[in-house]
């Protein structure tokens, strides 16, 4: 039985997929952004995140062994060694205090020859915070704050318009004459 041997296998041989994987993770290192089948993208997502921690290890490791050998790694899986240097030197960097979540899939609907759908995976960058999470409580707190706040609001705008009337303006009525409703016949 093959229970928990779950893997994207994407109809293609163990060698092709490595393979397959290491490009798309090396032109997604590149680029910061690539388009793809959603599928792939599905794959890709964990194997990039598992090169960046490597990455991210080797910034905060001590000795240049440590960093040499965090580095091996990562070119041992992406076979790309321009790609391995941006990401150690520039990308990590920028993942330094966030705890994974290091890239995003955004789906972009059907491919027109086949029907496959296609997304668009993405490095999120430093700056890009996300929505965030509330908490329960807060969000109860913050619904019943706001609406002492709007009952506030509506009491004082009662009270202004009990003070100022504004004056109704009415709007002029059309004839029709007989003569233009047969012309419209």
């Amino acid at each position: 039985m093959r229970h928990n041997k779950q893997r994207h296998k994407l109809g293609v041989t163990s060698s092709h997929r490595s393979a397959m994987l290491s490009n798309l993770c090396s032109s997604l290192i590149e680029h910061g952004r690539i388009k793809t089948t959603l599928a792939k993208a599905k794959a890709l997502r964990p194997f990039a995140e598992k090169i960046i921690t490597l990455a991210k290890k080797a910034d905060a490791s001590d000795t240049s062994d440590q960093k040499l050998h965090y580095r091996r790694l990562a070119i041992a899986r992406i076979r790309n060694k321009v790609a391995v240097k941006k990401l150690f030197d520039e990308t990590a960097l920028e993942f330094k205090d966030r705890l994974g979540g290091y890239t995003r899939i955004y789906k972009t609907g059907q491919r027109r020859g086949d029907a496959a759908e296609t997304a668009i995976i993405e490095l999120v960058l430093e700056s890009d915070e996300g929505y965030g999470k509330k908490n329960k409580n807060s969000a109860k707190k913050a619904v019943a704050v706001s609406d002492s706040k709007s009952e506030a609001q509506e009491a004082s705008t009662s009270s202004d318009e009990n003070l100022v009337e504004s004056p109704e303006v009415e709007s002029p009525e059309v004839e029709v004459s007989e003569d233009s409703a047969e012309d419209s016949k």
